[in-house]
């Protein structure tokens, strides 16, 4: 009998010690997968923060070229150092990264469309004109008639657009096409009318006649969100602001070049594109000092644009920063604006917009 008591107690002792065991040897194994796995966290968390590092560095070197074209030139055009691919290698080349590289592109915000110029502010009621008129040969000439609809045609979608901007007016339709909250309130789901500036490109989305394909391009051709900006805001009296408009001609991508042209004459916008960037023995041989250098270009004698859609400086510009680091890659964006020191006189990169890819 009491060997059999010793026996059973022996089996349960080795049952309890092989329990213990079991238990060890999982708590073991799952401790060191969780150790493991915050290894690993913890290095793809260090790789992140290196690669952010090397696209800011990419931002600041990008942010000094553009400092120093301001120290140096009264103009911007696609013929300076920052809009120069090259010049922007080459200077990249001087950053000390042991491992990896960043690339980097400069645009000029200033040489696109400026969607809250479209009307008066600080007010913010009425059409500005001349932004009004070049509004509509831009549309006419980005949307096929074949492809629009009521709410599709370019006046309906300036109209909307104007809806979406004003305010003040009791919720007034512009025209017989325009969109104000009651139409919006309708829609699945529903939101209220801005009545307000664009913060964001995307919000464009949201307005009566904008579809995707529009907004984005299709089929390898660009969408409208190439061409435009929500910045160029600009202090105006009495501390308040509104939205020039005015477009850097000696930046301006080749659409929009056609649209500030006068109608019927957007088939100058070529000469004036290809005009500008002519080079011999890898200079450029045109100067873009003069307002209206644009004369001077082929077939463009007698033409003249409106002086209130064009400029020569900016002072707005996107900085597109791509790391690349082990087979990880990281892009930051920045909208940057050059502003002057009172006190120093010095210029400065003020950063207005910050995202992380």
């Amino acid at each position: 009998m009491l060997k059999r008591i010793c026996n059973n107690n022996r089996g349960i002792a080795l049952i309890i010690t092989l329990s213990i065991i079991t238990v060890l040897v999982v708590t073991t194994l799952e401790l060191n997968r969780k150790a493991r796995s915050s290894i690993y966290v913890s290095s793809a968390f260090r790789e992140r923060i290196q690669l952010k590092q090397m696209a800011m560095s990419g931002v600041h070197a990008a942010i000094a070229l553009l400092i120093k074209d301001k120290e140096d030139s009264d103009i911007d055009s696609i013929q300076e150092d920052w809009a120069n691919p090259k010049k922007t290698e080459e200077l990249l080349m001087e950053l000390p990264f042991d491992f990896g590289s960043v690339r980097v592109s400069i645009v000029d915000e200033l040489g696109k469309i400026q969607v809250n110029s479209l009307v008066k502010f600080p007010d913010g009621l009425a059409f500005n004109e001349s932004q009004r008129r070049m509004w509509e040969h831009f549309l006419n000439l980005a949307i096929p008639v074949l492809d629009r609809t009521d709410d599709t045609a370019p006046i309906p979608i300036i109209n909307s657009l104007k809806d979406w901007l004003d305010r003040g007016d009791d919720d007034l339709l512009t025209g017989l096409s325009g969109a104000e909250s009651e139409y919006y309130l309708d829609l699945n789901p529903s939101y209220v009318c801005q009545n307000g500036p664009f913060h964001h490109l995307g919000e464009l989305l949201l307005i009566k006649g904008v579809t995707p394909e529009f907004f984005e391009g299709v089929g390898g051709v660009p969408g409208i969100a190439s061409y435009m900006t929500v910045w160029g805001m600009a202090e105006s009296t009495n501390n308040q602001f509104t939205f020039n408009g005015a477009i850097n001609i000696n930046t301006a991508d080749l659409p929009v070049i056609a649209a500030i042209l006068p109608t019927e004459s957007e088939h100058l916008a070529q000469s004036i594109f290809e005009y500008r960037a002519e080079l011999s023995d890898g200079k450029y041989i045109h100067s873009l000092s003069r307002p209206t250098w644009y004369t001077d270009a082929p077939g463009c004698s007698e033409l003249e644009i409106d002086p209130k859609l064009i400029r020569a400086t900016s002072d707005l510009f996107r900085v597109h920063a791509e790391a690349e680091r082990k087979d990880l890659t990281m892009t930051v964006e920045v909208v940057v604006k050059r502003v002057i020191e009172k006190k120093t006189g010095k210029w400065h990169g003020k950063i207005l917009s910050f995202q992380e890819k």
